[in-house]
């Protein structure tokens, strides 16, 4: 068991992704899992999140892969257009399974929620509950503190999935400068099937992007970004997609206009280029944006939590000294993540390019990329997208028949070597 002997209480401070993989990950290695927070409910905000082969591995060793599989959207024929509706490049999902072991799916974040907190034992998720980290331990010694408006927990070990703007980072790292503003913005809307079909899409303008993705339950999932000073808001935001959106090609006009006015979700977004020195303090692990947010260029925010959960918990066994396991997995994920956030920073500022000679030339390229054949443009996921994790599945064994079948490929021990492209 942990070093603490009869202690094997691990507090997670965040109910989001990465924290509620981690939660999961944790209990099916014997700990028991408390999940701190602070908001009344574990529903997510309004928005889908794609998932691609990696982060699906990690999921099967769970046993929550082949059912989110089952649930989702799998990445059909599509590819980038410019706002006339000109397709720049096109997509192919089948050259892209083939290369990297799987599918790229698609689902409500709200759904992938509902599965990670069904696994967890019953009260294990406080809601309302906010948790401050007071201690962050000592490995081999005292134990972490979290203070919670019920009382004060000590805990073996405590995890830090509180989001971009993590308070549990701040109190780990206080001279880190912390997440800076990427430059650009992003809107996110859900809304009910279209009448016409679609063939998905992401289409890039001068500094502003949108992507128009399926759900699988026939909904729409579609996201916009923009470069605009830090903290800019519209009082209807609906109509500022319209006034930046609404002249391109279709469907972007009618998936607009079939919005709710008050279901448009804005935010800016942030990345940390700079990376932290560790992962961990004490008896603390920082995981997702806590530790590592990125610019959603790439689409690898969520993924790499999941990785994150999966591997903390992998370092974690029964057994194993807490300072030796939180170090391996600083070791394991700081490299990795930190090279993602870069590469997806770089495709940020790509996207960013707004004069008339710059987007020219953008659109050349990615169309010369296109017509030399799907494995060039592919080239920019090897060494993300097909990562495998470092363990076998174990969700078999805790839940037998209710967790779920384990998918082809799920469980290797082997990983796959980092490169750059």
């Amino acid at each position: 068991m942990p070093t603490t002997g009869t202690d094997t209480r691990a507090v997670v401070i965040g109910s989001g992704i990465g924290g509620l993989t981690a939660a999961v990950a944790l209990s099916l290695r014997g700990w028991d899992v408390t999940v701190l927070e602070r908001s009344p409910s574990l529903e997510p905000v309004g928005a889908g999140i794609s998932l691609a082969p990696n982060s699906l591995r990690a999921l099967d060793v769970i046993g929550l892969g082949e059912q989110i599989r089952d649930l989702a959207a799998w990445q059909g024929p599509g590819g980038m257009r410019n706002p006339s509706g000109r397709w720049l490049a096109r997509t192919d999902a089948r050259a892209a399974a083939e290369r990297f072991g799987g599918p790229l799916v698609l689902l409500h974040r709200a759904t992938l929620i509902g599965l990670l907190a069904e696994r967890l034992p019953a009260g294990a998720v406080r809601t309302g509950c906010p948790g401050e980290l007071a201690d962050p331990g000592t490995p081999g010694g005292r134990p972490a503190r979290v203070t919670t408006p019920d009382g004060e927990l000590e805990a073996a070990l405590v995890v830090g999935a509180d989001g971009i703007h993590s308070a549990v980072r701040r109190r780990l790292f206080p001279d880190h400068p912390g997440p800076a503003y990427s430059g650009f913005t992003t809107w996110r809307i859900v809304i009910p099937a279209p009448d016409a079909p679609f063939a998905p899409h992401e289409t890039w303008g001068p500094g502003s992007l949108w992507g128009t993705q399926p759900l699988k339950d026939g909904r729409i999932y579609a996201y916009a970004a923009a470069t605009v000073p830090a903290g800019t808001h519209a009082d209807d935001e609906k109509a500022e997609l319209l006034r930046r959106f609404g002249a391109w090609h279709d469907p972007i006009p009618a998936v607009i206009a079939a919005a709710e006015p008050g279901g448009v979700l804005r935010n800016d977004v942030h990345h940390m280029t700079v990376p932290l020195p560790a992962h961990h303090r004490g008896r603390t692990a920082l995981l997702g944006d806590a530790a590592h947010a990125m610019a959603p260029c790439l689409g690898q925010g969520g993924n790499q939590a999941v990785e994150d959960g999966v591997v903390l918990a992998h370092h974690l066994a029964p057994g194993t000294d807490t300072a030796a396991a939180l170090a391996a997995y600083s070791a394991e994920r700081l490299p990795r993540t930190t090279d993602i956030v870069r590469k997806s920073a770089r495709v940020a500022r790509l996207m960013a390019l707004d004069s008339r000679p710059a987007v020219a030339v953008r659109e050349t390229l990615m169309s010369a990329a296109s017509r030399l054949g799907p494995g060039l443009v592919l080239r920019t996921f090897d060494g993300i997208a097909d990562w495998r994790p470092p363990q076998e599945t174990y969700a078999a064994r805790a839940h037998g028949a209710s967790g779920g079948r384990t998918a082809p490929g799920a469980g290797t021990a082997t990983k796959a070597t980092k490169e750059t492209p």
